[in-house]
């Protein structure tokens, strides 16, 4: 017969997996590789970083941490949306401090990973739901702005704000693509990340966490601070640098497309997400939900 591990060996063995999966999340304090990573690393190599590889720390936590140890990680519930609030905060502030347009939309991840992490540990159906749509509405929209900023970058061969400017008058198709994501990046209603932000910040509210739901949904309004920015700084204003480039081609249209129609869908009609994930999370809140008062063996 398994002997349980006692209190502490439990928060022990629970911090040591959550932190390893927090790293990947990433989550604030964990986070310093993220930036770095996204700005040296190759356009498609960000994309598939922030469409897909930063959410298996998400996964990991959900499918391993919650259900393994349901105790100890309702102990440390408090600590984690704590964090997870400040990462929201912390990272749409340094987000709107960048000159990067890569760099700006790296801090981005950590601002909305935070929602996920927020939503993961509230551990209610609202929240776990929210979680699951700000997954995957920030797949599609951080990687088409990450996308964005690769084009950028290839016809300008710059990715500084100050070198850019006025180029709304040269690329319109492509600057209105870039201020559908930046919408879509700070949580537009009628959009995918508006929905899951939203349940998150309702399922903090019924778990009992006023004081974070408060301080989360600050975050929520300094995002349009670094949307704005994006838009107005690269886009907006005259064309001082003469800048005379491709508009969006065809081809780079075909990519977009698809993925705009699929936030839009996410913002309107986000039930088809949530029933194909309904008993899976519906499985993680019951395991992660057992009572201190079970009997040990």
């Amino acid at each position: 017969m398994n002997t349980p591990l006692s209190r502490q060996a439990a928060l022990l063995a629970m911090l040591g997996m959550f932190t390893g999966f927090a790293v990947k999340l990433p989550m604030f304090l964990l986070h310093p590789w993220l930036p770095d990573a996204h700005t040296e690393a190759p356009t498609a190599g960000s994309v598939i970083l922030a469409g897909l590889l930063l959410k298996t720390g998400a996964y990991g936590l959900l499918r391993f941490v919650l259900p393994l140890f349901p105790e100890a990680s309702r102990d440390f519930a408090p600590a984690a949306m704590m964090l997870a609030v400040a990462g929201i905060v912390y990272g749409a502030v340094m987000a709107f401090a960048q000159t990067d347009l890569k760099r700006l939309v790296a801090y981005t991840s950590v601002s909305h990973l935070g929602f996920v992490l927020l939503g993961i540990y509230a551990r209610n159906d609202w929240a776990l739901e929210g979680a699951l749509v700000s997954m995957v509405a920030h797949g599609i929209s951080t990687g088409s702005l990450f996308m964005l900023v690769g084009q950028l970058q290839e016809r300008t061969h710059t990715r500084e704000m100050d070198r850019l400017g006025g180029l709304w008058a040269t690329i319109p198709r492509l600057s209105g693509v870039a201020m559908f994501f930046a919408m879509g990046s700070m949580g537009l209603p009628g959009l995918g990340d508006f929905v899951g932000e939203f349940l998150v910040l309702m399922g903090t509210y019924y778990a009992g966490y006023i004081g974070l739901t408060v301080a989360a949904s600050v975050g929520v309004l300094f995002s349009t601070l670094y949307a704005l920015k994006f838009i107005q700084r690269a886009y907006q204003g005259p064309n001082t640098h003469h800048w005379a480039i491709p508009d969006l081609a065809p081809r780079e249209a075909l990519i977009y497309v698809p993925m705009i129609l699929v936030l839009v869908w996410l913002g309107v009609y986000p039930q088809p997400i949530i029933r194909t994930f309904q008993p899976a999370m519906q499985a993680i809140q019951q395991s992660a939900n057992k009572t201190r008062e079970e009997p040990r063996q």
